[in-house]
């Protein structure tokens, strides 16, 4: 059984986190370091967008499978920097080694922030020393490293908990993440930004990558805050062992309690979009295919139109409709039915492709229903057995602002 603890990134055995103040930002925690005890075994998603910022062509080609450190610093995305930025990137490998004691090909690297500037590396050197000499496990360890990776992330995003494996090893698995604009994630395991950093003391091997796509897939890459992909997401999992224990690959128990902690990391994310006042919640049922399922579901999250009645407690469920139109999935509009939740309310809005009510009062319980912080649209194709779960956010006018400002 999982069992949510108070934890985070160095809650399992042997890892230790830092985060300091390098001078990249005028005065914020700007640059994280994560530290394993001893090489851990790395199963890393990439963004799929075919502008790469450099770190992520740098760890795409120069990383092994074991990491034992990896360096992140915000305020700037190293991103369409040239010959530069990739030189930037392998330098924060080699200076972070050169600090620990470790191979260069045992580092990782990311990076967040605005798009198009080089990195200042007199101040990355810098903060890479004082972070290694930092290092340290426990709360205020955890705080450090969120801190010193968020943008205009409002709340820290973290997740820890403990699971008895079926062979009866404890094991720990902690979880942070930064992300609230520019928000599509589409990553593929070798192939405003998310950055997470998962650390478990569980015994893993390379091969469960296959798994970890998997988990990917049915969490962080199904959180749209905007619809559009960062050139810089990166998730990174960290599996060091120290729990002993035998190979927890195909153990059902580590399986559930990794995607509990990555849904409820992907749950966050959404909730802290960018200027976002509500957590958007789809659940697809009732879809021919899996694809199906999951392109309604990124069709109704990203669509301006819903996004903005969710915002606005307005219960235009034709907005809703129309995005199911567009998506592209079959679906029998003589069977789909169509829900809305908020709080303690579920009000059924469709029945085989008809209004359920007409009058005004009927529709007043909608708006109720909506005037939630978190709406839930359920919707039921009446063509199959697939189902999807994502999430997003409303359309405020905070975001605008945000964005209009943001490299300013």
């Amino acid at each position: 059984m999982v069992e949510i603890i108070d934890g985070g990134v160095t809650t399992p055995q042997g890892f230790k986190a830092a985060g300091v103040h390098s001078g990249v930002k005028y005065r914020s925690l700007d640059l994280a370091l994560l530290y394993s005890e001893v090489p851990a075994t790395a199963c890393v998603g990439y963004t799929s967008n075919n502008v790469k910022a450099a770190p992520v062509q740098v760890m795409m080609k120069e990383n092994s499978d074991k990491l034992q450190a990896v360096v992140v610093n915000s305020g700037n995305a190293n991103a369409l920097t040239g010959r530069r930025g990739i030189e930037d990137a392998l330098e924060m490998k080699k200076v972070t080694a050169t600090e620990l004691g470790l191979d260069p090909l045992n580092v990782g690297v990311m990076s967040t922030g605005l798009i198009g500037r080089f990195m200042d590396m007199h101040k990355i050197r810098y903060g890479i020393s004082r972070a290694a000499r930092e290092l340290f496990d426990g709360r205020q360890a955890d705080a450090n490293l969120a801190e010193a990776i968020m943008t205009t992330d409002t709340i820290k995003k973290e997740c820890a908990v403990r699971v008895r494996l079926t062979d009866g090893t404890l094991v720990y698995i902690g979880a942070i993440c930064k992300g609230s604009g520019m928000i599509a994630p589409h990553m593929k395991v070798l192939h405003g930004t998310t950055l997470s950093l998962i650390t478990t003391d569980a015994n893993l091997s390379t091969a469960f990558r296959a798994k970890w796509q998997e988990i990917l897939d049915g969490s962080l890459n199904m959180v749209s805050v905007d619809g559009d992909q960062s050139t810089n997401d990166t998730s990174i999992l960290l599996a060091n062992g120290m729990a002993g224990g035998k190979c927890a690959d195909d153990d059902p128990e580590f399986f559930e309690a990794l995607n509990f902690v990555m849904t409820k990391i992907a749950r966050t994310v959404a909730s802290d979009g960018e200027g976002a006042t509500k957590l958007i919640e789809v659940k697809v049922s009732g879809a021919e295919s899996k694809e199906d399922a999951n392109k309604l579901v990124k069709t109704i999250i990203n669509s301006p139109l819903v996004k903005s009645a969710i915002f606005g407690s307005d219960p235009n469920y034709g907005r809703i409709m129309m995005a199911l139109g567009n998506s592209g999935c079959k679906f029998n509009l003589e069977a789909v039915r169509l829900t809305i939740k908020g709080g303690d309310m579920e009000v059924p809005i469709l029945d085989s492709g008809a209004p359920v009510f007409q009058d005004e009062r009927s529709v007043e319980v909608v708006r109720m229903a909506m005037d939630n912080k978190e709406v839930c649209i359920m919707v039921d194709l009446g063509v199959g057995k697939e189902t999807a779960v994502g999430w997003g956010c409303d359309l405020t006018y905070d975001y605008v602002r945000i964005n209009a400002e943001y490299a300013t």
